[in-house]
């Protein structure tokens, strides 16, 4: 059964939800100036000007268009900010929205979604159930400020985003935890908010093994590079090889070595790695070499969502790895709260009843599957979020990182990238057969 939503209750939670994606929106974009916003940072990543201007082109499609049944805002425009028409590296040559023109739509297209929201009945149809259409939107710019804060990562210049430094670490007892085999429900059919490719709920056996009890760290990760392990062509798949050969990969992106010691540049600031954060910036075949050296490999899909939400002793699946309740600042490094990731073993409230740390949060992590449909998978509201994009080409990745939204996560949430990508906010965990 789906959990139900009261009505005025409902309304006012999405009311907070794209107040607070917006704030965030308008923070990463007037953190700079003219020029950074419409410049390319990456070839690899649209203007941030894009990325605003595509947040609201999208709310005004679903929301105003389609859910409140309103006249278009600025339909002279959709072509240019549709992802699937011009790819990221040619959006700088389009007619895209100056800064200014850009934050007026927004603004415009806003003014009418929060119209749309206290007149539009939140029932009788699947897309506003639950507020559904409202709770996609604001994933998709939470989202889309993740992705923001990766531009941003990329950028050169002072640094013009500033946080205070994550908790401190602690000392997690155990390296592994051990999962029993077994059934358990994976995915979801009552998450009100979930998106197609995390339904519908279905029983899945995985059988015995063992997990990293947190990610892997920066100081575990240096001793692979200075083991040669770059350089050790054993460790790695002939895919991986070629990648590692071709891209020339020496070490986790934007890391500098200095003799044995390494340094780091995040957001405009160098320093030297700290050797329990979770690596970061790099991409599955660099894990996927990491877990063959330490004699481990990376996690299936499956055994990641089981390690993150059986409880075995209550015979149940839970939301999150600590229970039902939404996350807090108590249990996961999320919401861009700080930059960067926290050292393991900051969140003990957070564990699973396993003891595995760290799920949700500080780093996305690299599983071994392939991005594709569940059992009984239904494409919902359209094929361009997931269906597409369903195949080889694609990893999993799970449990967000310290710039995804609580919004924008859950246990059952799946995120997936080329395994060549490492602009994006990666790390992982190894495990191996029981």
């Amino acid at each position: 059964m789906t959990r139900q939503i009261d009505g005025d209750d409902l309304r006012e939670q999405v009311a907070g939800e794209l107040l607070r994606s917006r704030a965030r929106s308008t923070a990463l974009t007037d953190a700079v100036d003219e020029h950074d916003l419409v410049r390319q940072h990456s070839k690899l990543m649209s203007p941030l000007v894009w990325d605003l201007a595509h947040i609201g082109n999208q709310e005004e499609l679903w929301l105003v268009r389609d859910v409140g049944g309103r006249e278009p805002v600025r339909s002279d425009i959709d072509e240019y900010y549709d992802a699937f028409k011009f790819s990221r590296s040619v959006r700088p040559e389009l007619p895209l929205l100056n800064p200014r023109e850009a934050r007026q739509y927004v603004g415009d297209v806003r003014g009418k979604v929060f119209d749309v929201l206290e007149k539009v009945p939140l029932q009788g149809r699947r897309l506003v159930e639950n507020g559904f259409a409202f709770g996609m939107i604001v994933q998709h710019e939470q989202q889309h400020d993740e992705t923001m804060l990766a531009t941003h990562q990329l950028r050169t210049g002072e640094p013009v985003l500033h946080a205070p430094l994550p908790p401190g670490g602690a000392l997690v007892p155990a390296t592994e935890a051990f999962i029993p085999g077994g059934p358990f429900d994976m995915g979801t059919s009552d998450e009100p908010w979930a998106l197609d490719n995390e339904r519908p709920a279905h029983a899945v056996h995985v059988d015995s093994f063992f997990i990293d009890t947190t990610p892997v760290t920066n100081g575990e990760y240096a001793q692979f590079i200075l083991a040669g392990g770059y350089d050790d062509r054993r460790l790695w798949t002939d895919e991986g090889w070629e990648h590692r050969t071709t891209a020339k990969l020496v070490a986790p992106r934007f890391w500098q070595r200095e003799e044995n010691s390494f340094v780091r540049t995040a957001f405009g600031v160098t320093e030297p790695i700290v050797p329990d954060e979770p690596v970061v910036h790099v991409c599955f075949h660099e894990a996927q070499a990491y877990a063959t050296w330490a004699h481990k490999r990376l996690p299936t899909e499956a055994e990641w969502e089981k390690a993150a939400r059986f409880d075995t002793a209550a015979g149940k699946t839970r939301r999150y790895p600590w229970g039902d309740e939404e996350p807090t600042e108590e249990h996961a490094n999320l919401n861009q709260r700080h930059l960067r990731p926290a050292p393991v073993g900051a969140y003990p409230a957070g564990a699973s009843p396993a003891g595995v740390h760290q799920l949700i949060g500080d780093v996305w992590e690299w599983t071994s599957s392939d991005f594709g449909p569940y059992p009984g998978f239904e494409v919902f509201p359209y094929e361009e979020y997931s269906k597409v994009f369903f195949g080889p080409d694609y990893k999993v990745l799970r449990g967000g990182s310290f710039g995804t939204d609580k919004s924008a996560i859950r246990a059952t949430f799946r995120n997936w990238d080329y395994p060549i990508r490492r602009q994006i906010f990666a790390g992982f965990r190894c495990a191996r057969d029981a």
